[in-house]
């Protein structure tokens, strides 16, 4: 059955692009491999097959391309086949080979065009048409042009790290669509402390190069996916940190899971929802650079059910609570 691009990302065939970037973020982070060490491999070929969906849709003209021709669209697009046009002759039906050019299949062809589809051009010993002397069979003693090696064409595309990758460093697979190359699978190296919007050069893994030229490079854009507890800015992290309502009003020590492993963070008496503590040089910390800072921010966690006596106990201390948002001004 051929593959569904829309299904893979789980959207639907309207959805707008920024549906499609919002779906492939959520589902390139549920599979990536590193957070799957129970089915590493398979997560690895999940996420390659969303990068794959994800690099066709986000482009306007491939998804175009998609819906027409399907997952082979690259195929009709780069125009293989006979280069003769239908029926594979290269007169057409009943043309003038010798009239100035001929039609053919609903194309136009001249005399290069027809030694070149020979592969002989119009040197020496290279008469398609028989014997005859070398050189051009149509007089003139025309050769062939030949073709300097360039370096084949880069390809852009978009890798999502996970967020612990990014600040630690790492490798993520990328699977990178080809127009001429085909499909390729990598695992690309992840510099440690990148930033979202920060490119990644992989050389020689772009389009083959011309005439025996090297081939082009993939520059991978980095977007880092999103963390449920931590957020980054720059070189500090935040964590968001829940806490009871016992710890919040005594205070306690809690186990915090940092970059440099996990910490035992004091949570002082008294503390509220937004209570932020710091813990210095342990956040991102790029090589050669001074690392930034963690910052502990408490979200007291309250329980989803109260009895009948917590509901009264708690009655009973809010009559002590002051206005709380007597100085609340717009």
């Amino acid at each position: 059955m051929a593959e569904d691009f829309y299904k893979t990302l789980g959207v639907s065939k309207s959805a707008t692009q920024d549906e499609i970037q919002k779906a492939y973020l959520k589902m390139a982070r549920k599979y990536h491999p590193d957070l799957n060490p129970k089915d590493p491999e398979g997560a690895k070929k999940k996420f390659q097959e969303l990068q794959t969906a994800f690099e066709t849709l986000k482009d306007p003209e491939k998804r175009r391309m998609y819906d027409q021709f399907g997952p082979d669209y690259e195929r009709f697009s780069a125009g293989g086949g006979n280069p003769f046009g239908a029926g594979g002759n290269p007169f057409g039906g009943g043309g003038n080979p010798f009239g100035g050019g001929f039609s053919g299949g609903g194309a136009s062809f001249n005399f290069e065009d027809i030694l070149n589809a020979f592969g002989g051009g119009a040197s020496a010993g290279a008469n398609p048409f028989g014997a005859g002397g070398g050189g051009n069979p149509f007089g003139g003693g025309r050769r062939r042009r030949s073709s300097a090696p360039r370096k084949g064409e880069d390809v852009t595309a978009t890798v999502s790290v996970p967020l612990a990758t990014a600040v630690l460093g790492g490798t993520v697979p990328v699977t990178i669509r080809r127009e001429r190359g085909g499909m390729v699978s990598v695992d690309a190296k992840i510099p440690v402390g990148i930033e979202t919007g920060k490119k990644i050069r992989l050389r020689g893994m772009g389009e083959p190069g011309v005439a025996g030229g090297p081939s082009g490079d993939v520059i991978l854009e980095v977007e880092i996916a999103p963390h449920p507890f931590y957020s980054r800015f720059g070189k500090d992290l935040t964590v968001k940190t829940p806490i009871t309502l016992k710890e919040a009003a005594f205070g306690a020590k809690v186990d915090v899971p940092t970059p440099r492993g996990t910490v035992a963070v004091t949570i002082p008496p008294g503390a509220t929802t937004g209570t932020r503590l710091r813990l210095r040089g342990l956040g991102v910390a790029p090589d050669g650079e001074k690392p930034g800072d963690l910052y502990v921010e408490c979200a007291v966690a309250l329980p989803k059910s109260w009895s009948k006596e917590d509901l009264e106990l708690l009655q009973k201390l809010d009559s002590n609570v002051p206005d709380v948002r007597e100085k609340l001004r717009f």
